[in-house]
C-alpha cells in the first residue's frame, strides 16, 4: 500500500514538473508585463524576444521596396541595437536609399507638397504644412474648404475644421512666445493631415471632438514631441494606433525613448508597443498557475519524501523483528534453562531501544 502511495505521489509530482516548464515561464513573462505597464520601451523590448535576424532582413527588404527608406533605416537601427547583424551589402542598400530620399531635389518637391496640400510624408513635408500653417495660409484654407462644404450641404471634416480653428490661436501663441509652442504648432499640422487622408483612429477623432482646449494642446505637443525623435510618419502611424489621447502620450515616451526605432517598433508591435494587448485577468491568471504548480510540485515532493522515510523506517523495523524471533528460536533450542524463560524477558534484554517497544 505505501509502494502505490509513493508512485502515485512521485507521477503526480513528475506531472506538476511538466506542467511548470510551461506554466513558470509564462507566469514570469506576465508579471514582467504587468510591471511594465506603464513604461512603454521596457513593454516594447518585451515583446520583442522573437525579433531576429531573419525578421530584421525581411522587413528592411519589404521597406526597400515599398521605397520607404525611413522604415528600411529603422529596422537597421532596432537590428544594431540588439545585437542582430544586418547583411553589408542590405545595409548598403538602406543607406543609398536614405540618400536619395534626403537629396535636394526630393526635399524641395516634398516642401512644396506640404505646403500647398497640407498633407507631408516626411521632414520637409512636415517643414512645408507647418510653414503653412504658422503664416495662417493653411489653417485658412482649411477653413475655407470645410466651411464651404458645410454650407454647400456637403459632408464635411469637422475634426479638420475644428483643428484649422484651433490652430489659429495656437499659431497667435506661437508667435507671441517666439516659437516656444512650435511642437503644439506641428502637433495640429499632423492631426489635420492625418484628418485629410483618413489615417486617424476612429475613437481618437472622437475623442478629440470632446477634448477641451487644454487637452487638446497637450496632445498636439505630444504628436509634436514624436514628430521630432522619431521623424513624420512615425507621428502619422501613432495617431493611427492610439485611440485616446493619452495613448498619444504613451507614443512620445516610447519615440524620446527610442528615437528613430520608434517606427519599426509601431510597424511589428502595433498596439502591443504602447499598451498591454492581452487582459489583467489572463495576465493575473497565468501568475496564479505558475504559483500554484511551483507549490503543487514543492508539496507533493515532501509527501513523497515523507513516504519513502516511512516506508524505510518500517522496513528497520520488520527487519530488527525478524532478528528477534530468529534469537528467540535459538534460546527455545538451548537447554531448559534457556527455554523456561519467558518470551518478554527474552524480549527485555534487547539492548535496542527502537525495537524495544514493538508489539
Amino acid at each position: 500500500m505505501i509502494r502505490l502511495g509513493i508512485g502515485f505521489t512521485l507521477f503526480f509530482a513528475a506531472s506538476l514538473a511538466v506542467a511548470a516548464c510551461f506554466c513558470v515561464p509564462r507566469g514570469y513573462q506576465a508579471a514582467s508585463e504587468l510591471a511594465a505597464r506603464d513604461n512603454p520601451a521596457e513593454l516594447a523590448n518585451l515583446a520583442l524576444k522573437s525579433f531576429d535576424e531573419n525578421i530584421a532582413r525581411r522587413e528592411v527588404e519589404e521597406a526597400l521596396a515599398a521605397h520607404d527608406s525611413e522604415l528600411a533605416q529603422s529596422f537597421v537601427e532596432l537590428a544594431t541595437e540588439r545585437g542582430i547583424v544586418i547583411d553589408p551589402q542590405l545595409h548598403e542598400q538602406v543607406a543609398t536609399a536614405a540618400r536619395e530620399a534626403t537629396s535636394t531635389r526630393h526635399a524641395v518637391r516634398s516642401f512644396v507638397s506640404g505646403l500647398v496640400t497640407g498633407e507631408p510624408d516626411d521632414v520637409a513635408g512636415i517643414a512645408g504644412t507647418a510653414l503653412g500653417d504658422l503664416l495662417v495660409f493653411g489653417d485658412v484654407r482649411d477653413a475655407i474648404r470645410e466651411g464651404a462644404r458645410m454650407a454647400r450641404g456637403e459632408e464635411a471634416n469637422k475634426l479638420v475644421l475644428g483643428l484649422s480653428v484651433g490652430g489659429l490661436a495656437i499659431t497667435a501663441g506661437t508667435l507671441a512666445t517666439a516659437g516656444i509652442g512650435s511642437p503644439a504648432r506641428i502637433g495640429v499640422s499632423l492631426i489635420k493631415a492625418a484628418g485629410k487622408t483618413g489615417r486617424i483612429g476612429v475613437r481618437l477623432a472622437r475623442a478629440l471632438a470632446v477634448e477641451g482646449a487644454e487637452n487638446m494642446v497637450k496632445l498636439a505637443g505630444d504628436l509634436g514631441r514624436v514628430q521630432a525623435k522619431a521623424g513624420t510618419k512615425a507621428a502619422m502611424e501613432g495617431v493611427r494606433l492610439a485611440e485616446t489621447p493619452a495613448e498619444v502620450g504613451r507614443v512620445a515616451s516610447l519615440a524620446v525613448a527610442k528615437g528613430g526605432k520608434t517606427r519599426a517598433l509601431l510597424k511589428l508591435l502595433g498596439r502591443g508597443a504602447i499598451v498591454l494587448t492581452a487582459s489583467l485577468f489572463d495576465l493575473a491568471l497565468w501568475i496564479f498557475w505558475a504559483a500554484a504548480t511551483v507549490l503543487g510540485f514543492c508539496a507533493t515532493l515532501k509527501r513523497s519524501v515523507e513516504r519513502m522515510t516511512l516506508s524505510v523506517i518500517r522496513a528497520g523495523k520488520a527487519r530488527r523483528w525478524r532478528r528477534l524471533e530468529r534469537r528467540a528460536a535459538r534460546l527455545h533450542a538451548r537447554p531448559q534453562t534457556a527455554q523456561s524463560l519467558p518470551r518478554a524477558a527474552l524480549l527485555s534484554h534487547s539492548s535496542d531501544p527502537i525495537t524495544a517497544g514493538c508489539p
